[in-house]
């Protein structure tokens, strides 16, 4: 690309209204092919579970189909949820991938507990960092440029329990984060030992080049840890952007150099629509909110509505406050509009790395805005347009 920082694509494996899972794991492969091509330094993955249109529920599996049909790209996972599984079962399939890919991968790992109850409490929980934010609307502040909304609340309902219940998840599992992180640290280093004194070694883990990175939304436990690790960090400001400054701000305090890393390494996250014209991606956009109202309301993500679709049905001034976060901090338009946006984010947040995320309807113009994306980061013009629109017309037949 260009002297800017580098580019990363973040990656749900989503797919449109009238498609299947099955074209949104093929689309992923695609994308990931057009990716390499197009420079991005890595294709990461993220872990979702029973969402009706997103495909990537088993990214370690999918890692692999990838890694065997790039060459070069870096792989990897932001996040792969602790909790979700044993350090041991992280270690070891992630540990297969870089065997038969050695130099390529990343484990991003994240932390993502089931909420603690109090005794007696049978109301809803409250998901998010700040479970006692205010309600009704609120004015975004700017920072240095950059949107920081208020902070946002949202309610877990019963298909959120029944998908932690479904994933083995217990209240307050997360709080062996610290140690769920040293043990998969330790397989892939090959120097596990058990707390009783004995050494287990998990193959093809042992000995495994991977990057481990931690990925956290907000200051605390993940941002802390990260630093006192001296290990890269992942700020979602795509996910909560209300927190993306402080954990950023946290994780650089708490940072301690080591052999491996003098200085802290961020990378930032992002959601961005790219099209020819401001008017062409607010086209190609129009479908996120209530894209993510479905996950904010615990129905897990639809499929991503088309462009007419969203016209037809636009979201109430109830539902737009749920999501009105989200789409004051989506990057939306030309290329030269979004370029501006995201210097802006770098600048702000001091990050080393931009992670960049798409959704919308069609496969094509997933593709076409992350090519156009590229080109304007790397300050040359576009012209493989028609290339990438036939190339991905034909991605999932």
């Amino acid at each position: 690309m260009s002297p800017r920082v580098p580019l990363s694509v973040l990656d749900l494996a989503p797919f449109g209204s009238g498609r299947t899972a099955r074209d949104g794991l093929l689309e992923t492969i695609d994308l990931a092919r057009h990716a390499e091509s197009w420079g991005f330094a890595r294709h990461w993955l993220a872990e979702h579970h029973g969402n009706p249109g997103i495909s990537g529920s088993a990214p370690h599996v999918l890692l692999a189909a990838i890694a065997a049909q790039t060459e070069s790209i870096r792989l990897g996972t932001a996040a792969t949820i602790i909790g979700n599984s044993t350090p041991l079962q992280v270690a070891e399939s992630i540990g297969t991938v870089a065997a038969l890919h050695p130099g390529r991968v990343d484990l991003g790992i994240g932390r993502s507990g089931t909420p603690r109850r109090k005794p007696g409490d049978t109301g809803p929980e409250i998901v998010g960092p700040d479970p006692g934010a205010a309600a009704g609307p609120r004015e975004n502040r700017v920072v240095d440029g950059l949107v920081i909304p208020p902070p946002h609340r949202f309610v877990a309902g019963e298909r959120f329990r029944l998908q932690a219940g479904l994933l083995g998840r217990t209240p307050g599992d997360a709080d062996s984060f610290e140690q769920d992180v040293a043990d998969i640290r330790a397989f892939l280093a090959g120097a596990y030992v058990s707390p009783e004194g004995l050494p287990f070694e998990a193959a093809p883990a042992a000995g495994s080049d991977v990057e481990v990175w931690i990925h956290g939304s907000s200051a605390g436990p993940s941002a802390r840890l990260a630093g006192q690790l001296g290990l890269p960090f992942g700020s979602n400001y795509h996910v909560l952007p209300s927190f993306v400054l402080d954990a950023v701000a946290e994780y650089r305090t708490a940072f301690v150099p080591n052999a491996e890393r003098d200085r802290p390494h961020v990378i930032v996250s992002a959601d961005v629509v790219v099209a020819d014209s401001d008017a062409q991606a607010r086209e190609l956009a129009a479908g996120y909110g209530a894209w993510v109202l479905s996950i904010r309301e615990s129905r897990g993500a639809i499929p991503f509505p088309t462009p007419s679709d969203a016209a037809a049905n636009p979201l109430t001034p109830a539902q737009l406050a749920v999501v009105q976060d989200r789409l004051d901090t989506q990057f939306v338009g030309s290329p030269a509009t979004v370029v501006e946006r995201l210097e802006t984010l770098r600048r702000a947040t001091g990050a080393d790395e931009l992670l960049i995320t798409t959704a919308v309807h069609d496969h094509a113009d997933r593709l076409r805005s992350y090519e156009l994306l590229a080109d304007a980061w790397a300050g040359v013009g576009a012209g493989r347009s028609s290339a990438t629109a036939d190339h991905g017309a034909g991605v999932a037949a």
